[in-house]
């Protein structure tokens, strides 16, 4: 009998033909007779586990409960990105976006040709492949041969007689822009909502809980009929049905932020008598197994007796090709729309470390689409009042270089263990994980988004990860390391930095010096000096401390200058720093508002100028589209 481990060597070592004789489950995509099940993909958005079946008091969810009853519930399943598109191109590719370069948020890279849409093996092997609709995959160019259909249309009815199928059905009602109307709920009690305490109790957030659930409640409507109808053709014997959220949400600190509250999701899988033999567990049962997005694409392979290509970086939790339950599942955040932000998390069955490459930033830098929620409105309105508390005050301030919770005694994640003596071996456990994952996927985070699609030239950056002469990841980390300790100590290590001949770790030379604000006072020479580096992103972290030491003379025209830079995240990198100089960019307003840039460029400059008591200038307001 082959251990999982070893059945993975074989398939390598003999090829895919003999692995179909060889191993039960496991067939040649060109054997398209085979008898596999129909796989059916059933996708909210922007939920956590807010269910019935997961024990939420205020969820109505007679369907997914039902579903639940019927199948296996994932009691620790995440979502790899606390949002959207980087989610997607996780799940689709069955790769970690930082590998590739997709993990900034609509950010569009290449990808190389090898890493294909793992739908595209399933419709080679003979199914029906369909999405509707949505894809969001992060990625610049959407490979053709993914999908036979992939629009609104996109059903399992379009199949030839007899043909499997694997459908995707995404439904949005409970997506993050629900809240954006500021709807009143007419099924729920803000009353009786139960609110985490890292939300003030005031009107707007218990409303927007309230109506929040109620959508929930409309979604799982929703899925009920879907089915219903997979009932009604004769199907449900015939299909693997598979339930998942495509990241937590949506209110303050939950969506795009790497707490439970943003990346566990509700996942449920349904296995049919006549497929029985594939499912982990009996119907009605729950597994604590860990389990996300990058273990999709291989689990779907498996399960249609694929042989899973060596490149995915995920790992079968469902099917011949299953692999042994993992220890930990890795978690990252970066750009998230118009802000910058580097971390990265693990998550075992019950801790979760989070490693802050830019403590400095806090938690809650503003992004006009959260800012659109009644309840995040509020919540920010409570900051400037002085009336927040507690865990409530946790949003606004700068962040801890490492955090540790014990997520089973603090579900909410609001009491940090990293700096308790008693939890000093799981921390370092934990975060020689972190350290060890990023190694192994060749994480290319560690170089600023301007900065690495500059050294790409062309080729992609999944690519450019794995040429040491172009990235140095060893020495990269090593100075984010010394860059996030923001410990004064290291004032002459990082005054070293700012003079070295990688830009990367001169960039975080700069990082460093930046997030020590005052205290890296005696680095002001060698940052005066760092004004006419080579790369942008170090001129303009220099540039920003320098303005905020009140040494702005010729920084505050650094930082200007780059707005206008013809690579628009160098532009967008510069009006980020702009904005965190409030008062201190007062004599740069006039080019702020004749600045060009992107749409999140100018976003940021618009709320940089707001501050400032100023309105943008018309004539930098993104052009309407004329009526043909």
């Amino acid at each position: 009998m082959l251990t999982s481990g070893s059945r993975r060597a074989f398939l390598k070592t003999i090829g895919l033909g003999a692995a179909a004789a060889a191993i039960p489950g496991v067939v040649s995509a060109r054997d398209k007779g085979a008898d596999r099940p129909n796989i059916l993909w059933l996708v909210s958005e922007d939920n956590g586990p807010f269910f019935g079946c997961y024990g939420y008091k205020n969820a109505v969810t007679p369907h997914l409960d039902q579903l639940a009853t019927e199948g296996i519930l994932y009691e620790n399943a995440f979502a790899n990105a606390p949002v959207c598109a980087p989610a997607r191109s996780t799940i689709i590719t069955g790769m970690y976006p930082p590998s590739m370069g997709t993990q900034h948020m609509r950010s569009k890279n290449p990808i190389p040709d090898k890493i294909k849409f793992f739908p595209q093996y399933l419709r080679e092997a003979g199914y029906y492949t369909t999405n509707c609709s949505k894809t969001d995959y992060n990625i610049a160019r959407l490979p053709k041969g993914t999908w036979d259909v992939c629009s609104g249309r996109g059903h399992w009815r379009g199949r030839k007689k007899g043909q499997p199928f694997f459908s995707i059905f995404n439904i949005g009602t409970s997506h993050e822009s629900c809240l954006h109307r500021g709807a009143k709920p007419s099924s729920q009690d803000p009353a009786k909502v139960e609110l985490p305490p890292y939300h003030p109790d005031t009107p707007e957030f218990r409303n927007d809980w309230a109506y929040y659930y109620e959508r929930i409640t409309q979604m799982d409507a929703q899925m009920g009929k879907l089915l219903a109808d997979l009932k009604a053709d004769g199907l449900a014997e015939e299909t693997i049905v598979i339930y998942y959220a495509d990241h937590g949400g949506v209110l303050p600190r939950s969506k795009r932020f790497l707490f439970d509250s943003g990346t566990h999701v509700p996942m449920i899988a349904r296995f049919p008598k006549k497929y029985a033999h594939l499912a982990p567990g009996k119907p009605g049962t729950r597994t604590d197994r860990l389990v996300s997005f990058i273990d999709l694409a291989p689990s779907m392979l498996s399960l249609a007796g694929i042989k899973i290509p060596d490149y995915i970086q995920g790992e079968a939790f469902l099917g011949a090709q299953a692999a042994k339950p993992r220890d930990y599942v890795y978690l990252f955040r970066g750009r998230m729309d118009e802000r910058y932000d580097f971390a990265r998390a693990v998550r075992d069955k019950q801790y979760k470390y989070i490693r802050n490459y830019m403590p400095h930033l806090p938690w809650g830098q503003h992004l006009e689409y959260l800012w659109k929620s009644k309840s995040m409105q509020s919540l920010w309105k409570e900051h400037l009042a002085g009336r927040l508390k507690g865990a409530e005050k946790l949003f606004f301030q700068p962040k801890a270089t490492e955090e540790l919770y014990d997520t089973k005694a603090d579900p909410h994640e609001v009491n940090n263990l990293a700096g308790d003596p008693k939890f000093s071996k799981i921390l370092q456990r934990m975060r020689e994980a972190q350290i060890a994952w990023a190694v192994d996927i060749h994480d290319i985070g560690f170089l600023p988004e301007a900065e690495f699609l500059t050294r790409a030239q062309g080729s992609t950056l999944y690519d450019l990860a794995r040429d040491p002469k172009k990235y140095d990841q060893a020495a990269l980390m090593a100075a984010a390391d010394v860059a996030g300790a923001r410990d004064a100590k290291n004032l002459p290590k990082l005054i070293a930095m700012l003079g070295d001949k990688d830009s990367g770790v001169r960039y975080w030379g700069a990082i460093g010096c930046l997030s020590l604000g005052a205290k890296a006072a005696g680095a002001s020479e060698a940052l005066t000096k760092a004004l006419g580096d080579s790369c942008p992103n170090v001129r303009i972290a220099a540039a920003e401390l320098l303005c905020s030491m009140g040494k702005g003379d010729k920084a505050l025209a650094v930082l200007t200058e780059a707005l206008g830079h013809s690579n628009v995240r160098v532009g967008l990198h510069a009006a980020n720093a702009l904005d965190h100089l409030d008062e201190k960019a007062r004599d740069a307003v006039d080019a702020m508002k004749k600045a060009k840039g992107d749409g999140y460029t100018q976003r940021t400059l618009g709320w940089a100028l707001q501050g400032l008591g100023e309105k943008k200038a018309p004539s930098a307001k993104k052009p309407r589209r004329k009526k043909k």
